[in-house]
């Protein structure tokens, strides 16, 4: 068994995706936990297939799922990778994790995978999604789960960081190539998106990850979305767009490519944009009767 690193996967109802990522690390003879949101599918049945440890949890928050997952599971590596269902790890980065000694990373304590992100079969190579380097792999009891952000899920580790440009994990929700699917799953993200916005332009929320434009990658990302919430809501969505399309050549990326940058980059944000301005118009109408 291996004695390096441990997977921890999110899942819910992932039978579609499951037996995909667990086939591509199963060679890496790495004991694996999997955090269910009492999935209704086969994806328990699966799981018990490859004899993988399951605990169930109800689901509020990425954040929160992954904050109970690392500190409910009796991880005994020293190293865990956390993985989403609909990710699968390639052969370079196998190779890369079956050569992985923990002696080799003293003075490291996260480690960034280079992540390759699909729509509908097609790689989206533009708009500022590749390179995109996610901290996936930490040591147990110094990486935590960020639960300042109320949708977007980040590890968070002191000290040193590494990036590895070449390993890559492949991400595509085949869910998603129904269309009626991503609109529903990203009508309920703007839904917390748009709360957590309102709740940091009252200060309830701060940054756990200081924001530094030449600083690590979750750094840089802190940076600019500290940049995005001063923007002007309504008009974000726009220039983002724009930027991402034509100034990060997303235009490249081919019919799918654009649908992809028009419903994640413009759609999803404009949105969130318009559910923060209701709330805050409830607020304030909250205040007066009040």
């Amino acid at each position: 068994m291996n004695k390096e690193f441990s997977f921890i996967i999110l899942t819910f109802n992932e039978e579609i995706h499951l037996p995909r990522l667990l086939e591509s690390i199963a060679g890496l003879n790495a004991n694996t936990y999997i955090l269910d949101s009492s999935s209704t599918d086969d994806t328990l049945k699966i799981a018990e297939n490859y004899k993988v440890q399951v605990k169930t949890n109800a689901f509020e928050n990425h954040p929160k799922q992954w904050d109970f997952a690392l500190k409910n599971f009796d991880v005994q590596t020293p190293w865990i990778i956390g993985l989403d269902a609909d990710q699968i790890v390639t052969p370079e980065l196998f190779m890369m994790l079956q050569n992985f000694k923990s002696d080799n990373f003293e003075n490291i304590n996260g480690i960034y995978f280079n992540r390759k992100n699909y729509f509908k079969g097609s790689w989206i190579k533009y708009g500022g999604f590749y390179p995109k380097y996610l901290l996936k792999m930490f040591r147990k009891s110094v990486g935590y789960s960020d639960l300042n952000e109320n949708m977007d899920h980040r590890f968070v580790v002191p000290g040193q960081t590494e990036i590895w440009k070449k390993g890559h994990i492949i991400e595509e929700n085949l869910k998603e190539n129904k269309i009626s699917f991503w609109i529903a799953k990203h009508n309920r993200y703007s839904d917390l998106t748009a709360q957590e916005e309102v709740e940091r332009l009252g200060n309830l929320r701060n940054q756990t990850v200081q924001p530094k434009f030449w600083g690590s990658p979750d750094e840089r990302i802190a940076w600019l979305k500290k940049m995005w919430w001063k923007m002007p809501l309504g008009l974000r969505p726009f220039v983002y767009f724009i930027y991402r399309l034509f100034f990060r050549l997303g235009i490249l990326d081919g019919s799918n490519g654009i649908l992809f940058h028009f419903l994640q980059g413009f759609w999803f944000r404009l949105i969130v944009d318009v559910k923060i301005k209701e709330i805050l118009k409830s607020n304030d109408v909250n205040s007066l009767n009040k």
